[in-house]
């Protein structure tokens, strides 16, 4: 399969702290991938360099065959990356509507004078915007909240909007930064449906960070764990499930030596 994202011996410092070290995965077109490990182990610090949020100490970053590694943040949308965020960062005053028209900013090209006398090709791309959000909003099955605003709305269905905005950016790949956090199990399963129709039927390459491991086991194709800001494991879920480094990582020692622990 084609490779969408080349990720090449990434450094993060901060100071005299390195908090990735080193780390190297392909990520394939059209899969889910999805990055784990226990807390503070990185995964934050790589989706920020990756998105462009933070800089790069060194190492390569690769997107779509383009060196992404020095590119502004600002750019990142019209280059085919998407990204939500662990925190909500929605605009709670505006509508689901407006939130999603928010994200199709890097697709607006209409000039100041165009949009000064909204003469008809500028109407006749705010149609081909609002049609887009329109479409979004079908697909994320809101429809019923499109002009509610968005700070009034349930926990799960603001991060629904915010991914909404993400995909209203038209993304290749798209970052997602613990989608189901705080989330109740049928939100949860809501959230795993959309992901999985993402990759099915708008072939968008996903990467996600995530703590559910049930989520990640159960949708992901293929997996990268990281620890103490090193990458220890990448593999299928069957392999990673499998691996010693990341029972280690995730239980704090061998099975082995669990096997000889007295409990009474």
């Amino acid at each position: 399969m084609t490779v969408l994202l080349q990720v090449d011996d990434l450094i993060k410092k901060f100071g005299g702290v390195t908090a990735v070290n080193n780390v190297s995965f392909p990520v394939l077109k059209g899969e889910i991938f999805s990055l784990i490990g226990p807390n503070g182990a990185g995964k934050t610090t790589m989706f920020n360099m990756i998105s462009r949020v933070l800089p790069v100490t060194s190492g390569t970053i690769t997107l779509d065959g383009k060196d992404i590694t020095r590119e502004a943040p600002h750019k990142i949308a019209a280059l085919g990356m998407g990204r939500t965020f662990q925190n909500l960062a929605v605009f709670k005053h505006a509508s689901v509507v407006d939130n999603l028209l928010v994200g199709r900013h890097s697709h607006m090209t209409t000039s100041v004078l165009g949009g000064l006398f909204f003469g008809p090709s500028t109407r006749a791309a705010e149609r081909a915007h609002r049609k887009r959000v329109e479409e979004i909003i079908d697909f994320l099955e809101i429809q019923h909240v499109r002009d509610v605003p968005v700070g009034a709305l349930a926990y799960g269905l603001q991060k629904r909007v915010e991914l909404g905005r993400a995909l209203a950016t038209e993304p290749k790949l798209l970052l997602l930064d613990e989608m189901v956090s705080g989330m109740n199990a049928e939100e949860t399963e809501d959230i795993a449906r959309f992901i999985l129709d993402l990759k099915e039927e708008l072939e968008i390459t996903v990467m996600m960070i995530e703590h559910d491991m049930g989520i990640v086991t159960d949708i992901s194709d293929h997996i990268v764990v990281m620890n103490f800001g090193e990458r220890i494991a990448y593999g299928t879920p069957e392999e990673i499930r499998a691996n010693q480094h990341v029972i280690e990582a995730y239980l704090g020692h061998k099975p082995a030596e669990r096997a000889g622990v007295n409990d009474g």
